[in-house]
Order: C-alpha cells, then sequence, then structure tokens
C-alpha cells in the first residue's frame, strides 16, 4: 500500500451536470488534513453537499431492479461451464439515462403519506442518488456472483447428494449467512471503515466512475474521462466477441504445446488450462480478472507480493515435488486438476462409500480406495494452512497496537482527515441496530439445527463454534483487504476444524463452511460499501437501510432462482449423464463438492493425521505463523527502511490461492497486467494514471459484462456454438495424462 504523502495540489472543487453539483462553499482541506493514501488524495473528491437528496422513489426503484435483474443474471450464469459474474458497474452505467429520465419525466408534487410529505420528483438526479442504486446493485453481485458460498452448499445438497432440503430450511440458510455478515461489519465498522488506512483499494474505481459520469469537466485536448469510458467500454465490448464466442482460444493460448505435440511433460509445463502455463497467456478480461479482480485497481506492492509467492509456487516448488521428488504419488495423477482420484489413478467414486443418511460408510471405503489429490491441488491446500496462520500473525505484529487504541475509545482523539470531517454531518447508526441483526440472525441459525436436525447434520455447538471463527478472523482478513485489495481465504481451515471434530458427514462440513467463511465475505462486502459510502459523503443511515433492504431482496430472489433451476434444468451439474455439449456443467460447485468430500465425508484425520499421505503439509500451519516474525523484527530494527513493512506473507501466500479452479495463465496475466499500470504507468504518466486507470478499469469490465450478457441470450442460450480450431480453451490434450509407470488413462500413453 502506498502511504507517501501527496504533494500534488488537491483537485479544484468540482463542477457538475444539473442537480449533481457539490457544495462550492466546503472549504479546500489544508495539506495536513488530505489522505494520507495517496492514490486515495488522487481520486476522491474532497468536498460535500449535505443538501443533495438520497432515498428518493428513483433510487429505491433504481436500486431494488437493479439489485433484481443482477442477482438473477449471476445465479444464472454461475452455473455454467464457463462461469461469468456480472459486476455492479453494469447497473451504474445502466441507470444513469434512466434516472435522468425520470427526473425530466416524474411529476414534481408533494404527496403525503402517513403524515409524511414527500416527492416522486425531489430535483435532478444526483450521484448519491446514484451511489444508493449501485450500493443496492452489489448486493446482486456479492450474493449472486463469485463463489456464492450459501446457494453452492445447497446445489451440492440437491444435485450431488441428493437431498430432499426444504426451501424454508434453504431460505433461513442464504438470508441468516448473509444478515450475519451484515451484523459483524457492523460492529468491525470503527476499525475496517473509519480508519484513514483502510481505504479498500477496489472502491476507487467506482469513485472514479461516478466522477466520469456526473461531473464536467473542462475542455482540453484529452479525452474526458467520460468519453474516454465510453470509447474503451465499446472497444471492450466489440473485442468480447472474440474472446467470448469466435475465437475461445484466445482464453488460454498455449503456444508451447504447438511446438511440442507429443510430449507429455511439455504439454504439462506449457499449457494453460491443465498445466503450469508456463509461455501461455490470456487475452481475455474476464480471464485476467476472474479470480483475483482487476489488476488496475490492486495496489502495486500487493501485485509484487502476488508475484513473489506465484513464482515460487509455480516455478520452483511444484516442479520439484512433481518431476524430481514425486511427491505424494504426483506422478500417478495430472499435475494439475480439481479432480479426486483412486490410487490407481481413475476419477473417485463418492457414491461407492456413501451411506443413506449421507454419511461415510468406512467398510466401503476402506474396500475401494484411499483419496488421492493432483499435486498442484494438494500443495494448494497446504498453502491455505500456511496463509491462515500467517495472517492472524501478520495481523498482530502490524496492526495490533492499532487495533488495540481504538478499541480502547482512542479512536476519538486521533487527527481525521478530510472525508472523515464531512462524514460527521451526518447522524450515525447506532451499533445496537447491528446487534439486533446479528444476535437475531444467530438464534434463527440454531433454531434451524433443531428443527431440521437430520439435514443440515451440524448439531447446535457447531454453529456456535462456527460464529466463534467468524468473529476471530474477520477483523484480520478485512485489515489484509482494505489496504491490498487481496481477500486471504480461510475455507480450507474451517472445513479442516469441523472436519476433526465432525468426521464422515459432508452436509455438517458444507453448513459450517458457510456460517464461518461465508458471513465473513459478506460483511467484508458491506464494509467495502461502507468505505464507498464514506467517500462519497452518503449519510450512514442511508447506506444501512440500502445494504439491509437490497440483503433481504438479493438472498430470497438468490434462493428462488437456483431451485427453479435445480428443478427445471434435467440433470444439472451431472457432467457425466449431462450431454457432452450441455453448458450446465457448474465447475464452481463441483469444487465445493469435492471439499465437501475431502473434509467431510472422508476428513482430514485420514488425509492428514498420522499416517496420512498429506500429513507434512499440517506443518504449514507452523510455518506460516512464523514467517511474518522475522520481517517485523526487520521492520523494526530499520525503521527508515519503508520497503520492509510491505513485504506481506498473507498476500505473498495469496499468489497461489483458488488454484484449483483458477490457472497458473490466470493469474500470470493478472500479474503482468498490474505491473504495467499500477508501477510504469503511476510511475511515468501519473497524470494519466490518476485521469483515466480507474475509468479503463471500469470500462473493461461493462464492456465485457454487456456483451458476454448479450453473446449468452442471442446465441449461446439458441444452441447457435461455433466448433473449430479456434473455440477449443486448450490444444493440449496431453497435459492431463499421469507420467508414472504402470497408470493406464484413456488418450494417454502407458509408461513401463
Amino acid at each position: 500500500m502506498s502511504s507517501t504523502k501527496n504533494t500534488l495540489p488537491p483537485p479544484a472543487p468540482p463542477s457538475s451536470s444539473t442537480g449533481d453539483k457539490l457544495n462550492g462553499d466546503t472549504p479546500l482541506p489544508e495539506d495536513n488534513e488530505r489522505c494520507s493514501v495517496e492514490e486515495v488524495a488522487l481520486v476522491v473528491p474532497e468536498t460535500d453537499d449535505p443538501t443533495l437528496p438520497v432515498m428518493t422513489f428513483r433510487a429505491w426503484f433504481l436500486g431494488l431492479t437493479s439489485c433484481t435483474i443482477l442477482i438473477f443474471l449471476n445465479t444464472f450464469f454461475i452455473y455454467r461451464t464457463q462461469p461469468l459474474t456480472i459486476s455492479a458497474i453494469l447497473m451504474q452505467i445502466a441507470v444513469l439515462p434512466i434516472g435522468k429520465f425520470m427526473a425530466a419525466t416524474l411529476p414534481k408534487k408533494n404527496f403525503n403519506l402517513f403524515g409524511s410529505s414527500f416527492s416522486l420528483n425531489p430535483g435532478p438526479f444526483n450521484i448519491k442518488e446514484h451511489v444508493i442504486i449501485t450500493v443496492m446493485a452489489n448486493c446482486g453481485v456479492s450474493i449472486g456472483g463469485g463463489d456464492a458460498y450459501s446457494i453452492g452448499a445447497i446445489t451440492v445438497m440437491k444435485a450431488y447428494y441428493k437431498q430432499s432440503v426444504s426451501f424454508l430450511c434453504s431460505l433461513i440458510i442464504v438470508l441468516t449467512t448473509q444478515i450475519l455478515g451484515y451484523g459483524w461489519a457492523g460492529m468491525l465498522r470503527r476499525y475496517l471503515v473509519d480508519p484513514v488506512d483502510m481505504w479498500w483499494p477496489s472502491n476507487l474505481a467506482q469513485v472514479s466512475l461516478f466522477r466520469a459520469l456526473h461531473e464536467k469537466e473542462t475542455k482540453t485536448r484529452s479525452l474526458t474521462r467520460m468519453k474516454f469510458f465510453l470509447v474503451f467500454m465499446g472497444a471492450s465490448f466489440a473485442y468480447y466477441t472474440f474472446p467470448g464466442y469466435l475465437f475461445p482460444i484466445l482464453t488460454f493460448f498455449s503456444w508451447v504445446c504447438w511446438a511440442w505435440p507429443h510430449s507429455i511433460t511439455a504439454q504439462q509445463i506449457g499449457s494453460g488450462y491443465h498445466g503450469l502455463g508456463v509461455g501461455a497467456f490470456t487475452l481475455d478480461w474476464a480471464g485476467i480478472s476472474a479470480y483475483h479482480g482487476s489488476p488496475l485497481v490492486t495496489p502495486w506492492t500487493s501485485i509484487l507480493n502476488v508475484g513473489v509467492g506465484f513464482i515460487m509456487f509455480i516455478y520452483i516448488i511444484i516442479p520439484l515435488c512433481y518431476w524430481k521428488y514425486n511427491t505424494f504419488d504426483a506422478q500417478k495423477f495430472p499435475i494439475f486438476s480439481n479432480k479426486l482420484f483412486t490410487a490407481s489413478g481413475k476419477p473417485y467414486d463418492t457414491t461407492k462409500i456413501l451411506t443413506p443418511q449421507f454419511d461415510l460408510n468406512i467398510a466401503a471405503y476402506q474396500k475401494y480406495s484411499k483419496l488421492y489429490l493432483s499435486p498442484l491441488f494438494a500443495l494448494s491446500i497446504g498453502s491455505g494452512f500456511a496463509r491462515f496462520t500467517a495472517t492472524l500473525t501478520h495481523v498482530a505484529l502490524f496492526n495490533g497496537s492499532d487495533i488495540w487504541k481504538q478499541s480502547r475509545s482512542a479512536v476519538k482523539n486521533v487527527k481525521m482527515d478530510i472525508h472523515a470531517k464531512l462524514m460527521k454531518s451526518y447522524k450515525q447508526v447506532p451499533q445496537w441496530w447491528f446487534l439486533v441483526l446479528l444476535f437475531g440472525s444467530i438464534a434463527l441459525s440454531l433454531l434451524m439445527c433443531f428443527v431440521w436436525k437430520e439435514d443440515v447434520q451440524l448439531p447446535w455447538w457447531g454453529m456456535l463454534f462456527a460464529f466463534g471463527l467468524a468473529f476471530i478472523v474477520t477483523l484480520p482478513i478485512g485489515v489484509i483487504q482494505a489496504t491490498t485489495n487481496q481477500q486471504p481465504g480461510y475455507d480450507i481451515i474451517a472445513q479442516f476444524i469441523i472436519g476433526y471434530i465432525l468426521p464422515g458427514k459432508p452436509i455438517a462440513n458444507l453448513l459450517f463452511k458457510i456460517y464461518g467463511r461465508t458471513s465473513t465475505v459478506h460483511a467484508l462486502s458491506f464494509l467495502a460499501d461502507l468505505k464507498l459510502g464514506h467517500y462519497m459523503k452518503i449519510p450512514p443511515r442511508c447506506m444501512y437501510t440500502a445494504q439491509l433492504v437490497g440483503t433481504l431482496v438479493a438472498g430470497t430472489i438468490n434462493l428462488a432462482v437456483a431451485w427453479w433451476m435445480l428443478g427445471s434444468i434435467e440433470n444439472i451439474c451431472d457432467v457425466e449423464t449431462l450431454h457432452p455439449d450441455s453448458p450446465w456443467t457448474c465447475p464452481k460447485f463441483r469444487v465445493t463438492f469435492d471439499a465437501s468430500v475431502i473434509w467431510g465425508l472422508i476428513g482430514p484425520q485420514r488425509l492428514f493425521g498420522p499416517g496420512g499421505l498429506y500429513r507434512n503439509l499440517v506443518w504449514l500451519f507452523l510455518i506460516g505463523a512464523l514467517l511474518p516474525v522475522p520481517i517485523w523484527v526487520l521492520s523494526k530494527i530499520f525503521p527508515d527502511k519503508k520497503w520492509i513493512p510491505l513485504i506481506n506473507i498473507p498476500v505473498i501466500s495469496y499468489g497461489f490461492a483458488g488454484m484449483p479452479p483458477a490457472t497458473p495463465t490466470n493469474i500470470a496475466s493478472w500479474l503482468i497486467t498490474g505491473m504495467i499500470f499500477n508501477y510504469f504507468v503511476f510511475k511515468y504518466r501519473k497524470e494519466w494514471w490518476k485521469k483515466y486507470n480507474y475509468v479503463l478499469s471500469a470500462a473493461l469490465d461493462a464492456g465485457t459484462a454487456f456483451m458476454g450478457v448479450l453473446l449468452f441470450f442471442a446465441l449461446q442460450n439458441e444452441g447457435k456454438n461455433l466448433k473449430w480450431w479456434g473455440t477449443e480453451l486448450d490444444h493440449c490434450p496431453l497435459a492431463t495424462c499421469p507420467t508414472a509407470p504402470g497408470i493406464v488413462v484413456e488418450g494417454c500413453p502407458v509408461f513401463k
């Protein structure tokens, strides 16, 4: 994170289009009031107009409509072979002309309702209404997009385990995990929203886009931000027809496989989809931003840390473990795969070890086969062990004293920047508003454990344990995300812990994961939106209302759409039964199912305990806890070396997070793109970066999302798919082959 004090002159108070005028009487901040984070000082407006109406009829109508559309589309697309997450930027752009049209046409007279007077049209459509609409739309992304944890658990229960869980039980699961996250967010506001250094880099793209859409700029020879946005959104929209439909090979361009078409080793090294991706690259923005978000909004120091971890893992550790030491019998399996395997290299059939009560049949397991993982999958799990303990240690050492001071209410006495001072004009949200939601969702979750005991498998004390785990880890993970734009996950740890306590119960494992982990994910999403409201000077009580209503609406529609799809699409997610060209293979939910088998059904005791094949990976818990210590010690010995505290072990370990389903090619292309814009452009073309960098990120997201939706409904959903050399994602058929002697896999040579 850059913390260098900004020496550039403060931006002039932005003049804006009709109805968007910011308060020109707000005095410009003194130099010592400006945000110490340079990126924020360059991008975020330092003025406010408290008179602008916020919770208008237009905001409610467009916000709920946007939320509904996005949650439908994101839930719909999450089941596809090529999942597509549609960001709130799509609706952020689409609602602007609609809002202005409503401002021009709705009646302006006042109406009385329950003794209160209000107007459908209080004046021109303004930037604060636009922010509230986007916050509601974000609920449709955070709940339906990404990994969709809650729906993932319900999909696994119904589609993979064929469990007859009720709709009411499922609705409680979906809503309580999200409301619980909102409760955590309210408790952690003072640590993760108010402090200047908690700057949430991803918000700057949205701030830039809001300013581009609403502010009038002085005429210069260069493009205005709005024109720049429209040009590059159009270019991104047109270009995505190639990787999205006409020429999908651009998503994984693996030229090494063409040079050595008969070499297994060369294809394992060069495959962008099934191998290490050396020399492979992607020219697909969706592929670049798929797993770590937009590289244009990630600070350079974070990109550098991720890059160090990626290079160590992919180019040093994995090759040594696979080719030199054959760690974990690695050569019996593909070098990179998210599938589960038997000892003979065949795909693992979990139906052979499952009882009718969805428990482990121990006798059948011992007769069938132990469970094996591909080497990259196994080592990625080990990295999750190190990442969890490293996050706790890092935050305790580098941020612990600040957190302790703030917990003793010292935050009231610290110097505030201009944004915090401007927000003092508004009524704050009482803490008890959040506590009611928190304890209400906890009570409803515990009730579910008693009423649907057989379905959920998780006892009440296990649910309380999940709440405790979420309470412990949300703050340190939030500190990492708020400063680096990276979110170290702890899915593996949550499932590891409950897998030891309740072995052989995959559904209990799933539920513990979503209550322990998903509530954290939603809490961090809510906190990011709270920081966006802080930057855009939205009254806190308006933010509370918008987030809560958006969450309830999005959660309900999220489950309704998933329930409809699970009931109406025959054999959804069942790859063995589906037609080969079916788009409903659910790759993200397959990973969720595999995790429930590893940690819940078979359990960590059999895989990572004494005598388990992967037992040595457990040492990474200790290694991860110790690694931040020498860096912290060096930072104290050499306080003038400002680069030492920027070495971030949790973020370094994030360089190999998410693989699978993320591929090395996704991460490598993300690193290169981020390096170009957030190092070279930021350093040598700072004025261009200040004006256009975040706008470019928003334009690429929006153009890709619009074309992705259009391609699906106009062509792919109608079965109008192309078949030629360029539509195959990866021309590396031998990359999935094992190299151990005697392992027989269809389509692969057998080594003697």
